[in-house]
C-alpha cells in the first residue's frame, strides 16, 4: 500500500515507517510541487493539516487522511471536499499536556515568577507557596486529553470538575456539566483549563460576562484553541482584577503580532503553542494501529465527524 507523508519532519517519520512496516511504499518529499505530484494517486496520507489542506486545495483526494495534530481545523476550512475518513490524533498527548499544566498550577501556587522578580530585584522572598492540594480544577473539554490530565492531576488532591458537550457521570471528576453550567462553575473553581475544540459553538466562549464570573484568584489557562478566548476581554479582565493570571498556549493568530496587547497584559504568560508537542514513535504507532483496522475495516480512533468537527 501507498502512503503519502506530508510533514515538516518528513525523513524521520519515512524512517520510522520504513523500519516498523517495510512492506509500506512511502511516499515524501519536501518539495511542494514534488508533493502534489505524489498525492494524485496514493490512497493513504499521514501529516499535518495544513501541508494535507493544500493537496485538498489542488484537487487530490485521498481515502483516509491520518492527522498528526489533535487539531484538524485547516482540514474543515470552506470549499475542502469532505468525502474521505479522517482521523486526528488520539492518544498521544495526554502526558505532555498535563505535564505543561501541572508546570503553571504549581508555579502559580509556589509564585514562582515573584520569586524571579524578587531575585533580579536582589530581595531576599520568604514568602510561604501555597498548595494544590483541595484546589478546585474546571477541565473544560473532557474528551481523551482531558480526561488524562484529570489523571495526572489526581495525586495532587484536587476536586475535579469537567465541561462536556452533555452532562455526565465520569471518573475522577466529582461533576461533569453541559457547556451552559460553565458560567456557574468557573466562580467555584480555583483553575480553568480550556481544552475545547474550534467549533463554532466554542468561538468567543471566554467573554467580558464570563470573565466576571471568574474568583479574583482564578488562574485561566488555554491549551484549547485561540478562538474560544476575547483577546480584549481577557486583558480588560487582569486588569481589572476578575482572575489572577492567564496562562495563554493557543492564540488566534499565530505568531502573535507584535502590536498585540497579549504582550503587555498584566497577570498574562505566553507559551507559544508548546503544551502538546507530537511525538513522531508515538504517532507513527497510532498511525499503523489505525492502519490495520482501515484494512480490516474496523473502527478507527480518533476519527472525525465532519458535521461536529472533531
Amino acid at each position: 500500500m501507498r502512503v503519502l507523508i506530508a510533514e515538516q519532519d518528513h525523513p524521520l517519520y519515512a524512517q520510522l515507517l520504513g523500519e516498523l512496516a517495510p512492506d509500506l511504499e512511502v511516499l515524501t518529499s519536501g518539495d511542494s510541487a514534488e508533493l502534489s505530484r505524489l498525492a494524485a494517486d496514493c490512497p493513504v496520507w499521514l501529516g499535518q493539516p495544513d501541508l494535507l489542506a493544500t493537496l485538498l486545495r489542488q484537487g487530490h483526494q485521498p481515502q483516509w487522511l491520518q492527522s498528526t495534530w489533535a487539531g484538524i481545523t485547516p482540514l474543515l476550512a470552506e470549499g475542502l471536499r469532505r468525502d474521505y475518513r479522517l482521523t486526528r490524533a488520539v492518544g498521544i498527548y495526554g502526558q505532555v499536556m498535563a505535564e505543561f499544566v501541572l508546570t503553571y498550577m504549581l508555579g502559580h501556587e509556589r509564585e514562582v515568577l515573584a520569586r524571579l522578580v524578587s531575585q533580579v530585584e536582589r530581595k531576599w522572598d520568604n514568602r510561604q507557596g501555597q498548595s494544590l492540594a483541595g484546589r478546585k480544577v474546571l477541565i473544560v473539554g473532557t474528551g481523551d486529553i482531558g480526561q488524562r490530565i484529570a489523571e495526572f492531576m489526581l495525586p495532587f488532591g484536587v476536586k475535579l470538575y469537567g465541561i462536556a458537550s452533555q452532562p455526565r457521570e465520569q471518573a475522577p471528576f466529582v461533576e461533569v456539566a453541559g457547556l451552559d453550567q460553565l458560567g456557574r462553575l468557573v466562580g467555584e473553581v480555583d483553575y480553568v483549563i480550556n481544552l475545547l475544540p474550534n467549533t463554532p459553538n466554542t468561538h468567543d466562549l471566554y467573554d467580558a460576562a464570563l470573565f466576571k464570573q471568574f474568583k479574583p484568584s482564578g488562574l485561566f489557562i488555554n491549551i484549547g484553541r485561540g478562538v474560544a478566548v476575547v483577546d480584549a476581554d481577557l486583558v480588560e479582565a487582569l486588569k481589572e482584577g476578575h482572575l489572577a493570571g492567564a496562562v495563554i498556549d493557543v492564540c488566534r493568530q499565530e505568531p502573535l503580532p507584535q502590536r498585540h496587547p497579549f504582550w503587555t497584559a498584566w497577570g498574562l504568560l505566553l507559551t507559544g503553542h508548546s503544551s502538546g508537542p507530537t511525538s513522531p514513535p508515538m504517532m507513527v504507532e497510532l498511525f499503523l494501529d489505525n492502519l490495520r483496522a482501515y484494512k480490516a475495516k474496523q473502527a478507527l480512533r480518533g476519527e472525525v465527524d465532519f458535521e461536529r468537527g472533531y
